[in-house]
């Protein structure tokens, strides 16, 4: 099997990086070497998360890392958090949704929408990992058009009674809140998208897991079903003010995607690498052979790019200056170039690239699901055509 991971460099972006930064990224990947690879193939093969993580996970400080420290969080930059976004992705995909989802789809609307009450309540407790959070926006028939979703929050006297299906739900079944997306029938907004912060033991809800996936087995993915589920006045994020709130939230989440799918690409870079220093076929390592070392050519500048990309989507982000499209264009770039990474690496390594003791194969499966999931790479497409033409493709 390969060396212990180093880290790819090509064009010297330690240089970019500041001494905080890089030692976030490194306390990351030491973590990641240690307690996540050893794990991880056995967890994906099992079709389980790896809940034994959760509590590190809290420790290390990765849950909303980049929300401010009065609600216990971390408080570090944009660039930092990418970091560690790729450093989870690089041991699997499923680990870095997990953490994306609880930060950025969850206490990120949180923060951003929900009242003071709801800050001091659950932002620390969801830092810490006491808690664990879920989204609830994508529905059955509803994923790349979330505002037809039926789910409907119906205004009673004393509160709101929700009804209706979420899918795709990472997180959902280990939850104990959930961001809650739902068309209203408030007077003053009528069919407008609000958010409901909702403790999972509330009467009328309840999470079954997702059964028959192909991709993404070591995450916990659920579906949500909400039957006449009564939550007070209290549960509305004052600040969610229609379908432009979800889609804010799902900015955070595409920006973390953009920076994660490099790591995967980077363990599937070295894990093909090493191979191909060591196999020998033909009485010479194949390494030494023009194709192999095509491929291996093609994967360095893919990651790189995508590390290039990363980096300055990162630091606008950090300056206020980042656009939804930039991001856009990031995750739909990253995306696509680790899928071609990861599908090559498996090529490289040849039948043993199907084994679970090697890590190309996982990586290839959990990365179609990310090239899916919020926002398909043909979504990206059409925000991006829009953005040069000023013309709607949707």
């Amino acid at each position: 099997m390969a060396e212990k991971f180093q880290g790819f460099d090509f064009y010297d972006l330690d240089s970019a990086l500041s001494e905080e930064e890089r030692m976030i990224r490194d306390a990351i990947r030491e973590w990641v070497e240690e307690e996540v690879i050893p794990i991880i193939g056995e967890a994906y093969y099992e079709r389980r998360f790896p809940r034994s993580l959760i509590p590190g996970l809290g420790e290390l400080g990765v849950l909303g890392a980049n929300l401010p420290e009065k609600y216990g969080c971390a408080g570090l930059n944009n660039v930092a958090y990418g970091l560690i976004m790729q450093e989870l992705e690089r041991g699997d995909s499923g680990l870095r949704s997990f953490v994306s989802v609880q930060g950025a789809l969850v206490m990120y609307p949180i923060h951003a929408f929900g009242s003071e009450e709801h800050r001091r309540e659950w932002l620390p407790r969801l830092a810490s990992a006491d808690a664990i959070g879920c989204f609830g926006l994508t529905e059955p028939d509803y994923g790349s058009n979330p505002a037809g979703m039926i789910t409907t929050a119906k205004k009673t006297a004393d509160g709101w009674v929700l009804n209706g299906t979420k899918m795709w739900i990472t997180n959902g079944s280990m939850a104990d809140v959930a961001v809650i997306w739902a068309q209203t029938d408030a007077p003053d907004n009528p069919r407008g998208i609000r958010g409901f912060v909702v403790p999972t033991d509330t009467p009328g809800f309840s999470a079954r897991d997702q059964t028959g996936k192909l991709s993404l087995l070591a995450s916990d993915t659920s579906e949500l079903a909400l039957q006449d589920v009564h939550v007070p006045d209290d549960a509305l994020m004052p600040g969610s003010t229609g379908l432009k709130s979800p889609l804010m939230c799902l900015t955070q989440a595409r920006y973390g995607i953009a920076w994660g799918v490099v790591g995967a690409a980077m363990a599937c870079f070295h894990e093909a690498l090493g191979y191909s220093t060591q196999r020998i076929m033909f009485d010479t390592v194949i390494g030494a052979k023009q194709i192999q070392q095509v491929r291996i050519a093609d994967m360095l500048t893919g990651i790189t790019q995508g590390q290039l990309l990363a980096l300055q989507v990162g630091r606008l982000k950090d300056e206020g200056k980042v656009t939804p499209q930039q991001v856009s264009l990031a995750k739909r770039a990253n995306c696509h170039m680790a899928c071609e990474v990861a599908r090559e690496a498996r090529r490289l390594l040849g039948a043993n690239g199907i084994l679970v003791e090697y890590s190309a194969m996982r990586h290839m499966a959990n990365l179609e699901s990310v090239y899916t999931y919020e926002g398909t790479h043909d979504i990206h497409s059409l925000i991006l055509g829009q953005a040069m033409t000023g013309l709607s493709a949707f």
